[in-house]
């Protein structure tokens, strides 16, 4: 199997990735909470992850992906008063729209896709474990972890404070130590929340995910719970570092050997978020552009690095994909299965090893943009080669398996953007010009073909019938 570097963010390193068992792996993403509709910086970190998924998919690895949706907060809470509607109602919408939006961007399926309040009584379970071992202490408004009881906390952020993460968080002045957080929240009975044996309420939005991980991925018996913990950069600390410190306290064991990060989406050179009303909803993106172009436009920055969404770049890497379609065109039709040659085996190669270097999507899309052009030249000049033809199709077919993009029928992509009675239109006009030319009325068959144009639509003839795309 072939090497495989990744970048850990405890460690601050590229390091060597060795899953703890052979030829598996298993991956939790921190997921949405699911109160309102999917922004850029959820659809960055799915395409990022997914990115990870494929590459290691492609390398040989049997992947257990787990991502969680958070359906019981504040948040929630707040929006279940705002409504009248219940929070299931609520929460169940935005989970079906979030996934409804990641099938557009091409998001290989999670293995999980645990819900926190299904986990309820995992969650309480281990709060009670950690009350029981005098790792956990009980206060007015909540039970709090006693982080003095782990020395290794800090090791994963290497942050013991952050002013502005703890900003967001009321704190208790009772606290041991300032470091202490809320493991479970107590609220009044009239409230939504969960009876237990030490206090009704809700749990804290860290203790979900080790619970979760404990229930579904971890491997009792090994040294880490899982081999990697992803999400992204702003869940280094607290939450990450949270989730490992509650982790070590109750079950004894490391939570993951790798932490990723992604970097955060940038608009008009902020961070992306809602308190500063620059939270770009993905759904007014896909108003624009394919699933596919957003999905390859994240995919031209690194994952590490900060993305500065702009409607001028996003253009530019449409383009960009553009000529990957062009290209899958000159081969429409053609019939490859199971084709083979040197060519494909060297540039699988290639594209791997770079991808296989801490994701790195700069070297492996320069290498799929030289392919684009040196094929392009080749059927220049041999318009017929069948071979060459067929090399091109299984090369899309692995850029789409590592990359997720190019899998789309190539007239189909061009069409984006044509719905409805305007399609419907199309169809007809089309249908009538095939039963002119039939009848050798090419008057009439040029006349629709010009019309069309018009409408900003291309026709062509092909062996297997008339197409059209958008232009």
């Amino acid at each position: 199997m072939k090497k495989i570097y990744l970048f850990d963010s405890s460690k601050k390193e590229k390091v060597e990735f060795v899953s703890q068992e052979e030829n598996k792996v298993s991956i939790y993403v921190c997921g949405p909470t699911v109160y309102d509709d999917s922004h850029l910086g959820h659809a960055r970190s799915a395409i990022v992850f997914d990115l990870l998924h494929r590459i290691l998919k492609t390398n040989g690895y049997d992947v257990k992906m787990a991502k969680n949706f958070t359906d019981i907060d504040d948040k929630i809470i707040n929006k279940v008063k705002q409504t009248g509607q219940s929070i299931q109602e609520i929460t169940s919408y935005y989970i079906d729209l979030y996934k409804k939006d990641m099938d557009i961007l091409n998001i290989l399926p999670n293995s999980f896709e645990p819900k926190a309040t299904q986990n309820i009584e995992n969650m309480i379970d281990m709060v009670e474990e950690l009350i029981t071992t005098d790792k956990a202490y009980i206060l007015d408004d909540g039970v709090y972890l006693d982080t003095s009881k782990d020395k290794l906390y800090g090791e994963i952020s290497h942050r013991l404070s952050d002013e502005n993460s703890q900003a967001r968080v009321q704190s208790n002045i009772e606290k041991k130590d300032s470091k202490d957080f809320a493991i479970w929240k107590f609220f009044p009975e009239n409230e939504i929340g969960y009876e237990t044996s030490f206090g009704y309420g809700r749990p804290g939005w860290h203790i979900e995910c080790s619970a979760m991980i404990d229930r579904y991925l971890a491997s009792k018996d090994k040294p880490y719970a899982i081999d990697i913990h992803g999400g992204g950069a702003d869940l280094l600390f607290p939450h990450h570092e949270n989730e490992a410190c509650q982790t070590r306290c109750a079950t004894n064991q490391e939570l993951a050997k790798y932490w990723i990060h992604n970097g955060f989406v940038n608009i008009d050179g902020q961070k992306m978020s809602k308190s500063l009303g620059n939270s770009f909803f993905l759904k007014d993106a896909l108003k624009t552009y394919s699933g596919e172009s957003i999905r390859f436009y994240m995919l031209n920055t690194h994952y590490r690095s900060n993305l500065n969404f702009n409607d001028d770049d996003l253009l530019s890497s449409k383009k960009r994909l553009d000529k990957i379609y062009r290209l899958k065109k000159r081969a429409y039709g053609l019939s490859y299965d199971n084709f083979k040659s040197k060519e494909i085996g060297e540039f699988k190669t290639k594209l791997l090893e770079a991808l296989n270097d801490d994701m790195n999507t700069s070297v492996a899309l320069a290498l799929i943009d030289q392919f684009v052009s040196d094929t392009n030249e080749k059927l220049d000049k041999e318009p017929k080669n069948k071979n060459l033809k067929k090399s091109l199709l299984v090369i899309i077919d692995i850029i789409n398996d590592l990359f997720g993009i190019g899998g789309t029928d190539a007239y189909q992509y061009f069409q984006f953007g044509v719905e409805g009675k305007i399609k419907e239109t199309l169809e007809l006009l089309i249908q009538k010009r095939e039963m002119a030319k039939q009848n050798k009325e090419f008057a009439i068959s040029d006349k629709i073909r010009d019309e069309l144009k018009d409408m900003g639509i291309a026709l062509m003839d092909t062996p297997n019938g008339t197409v059209w795309e958008r232009i």
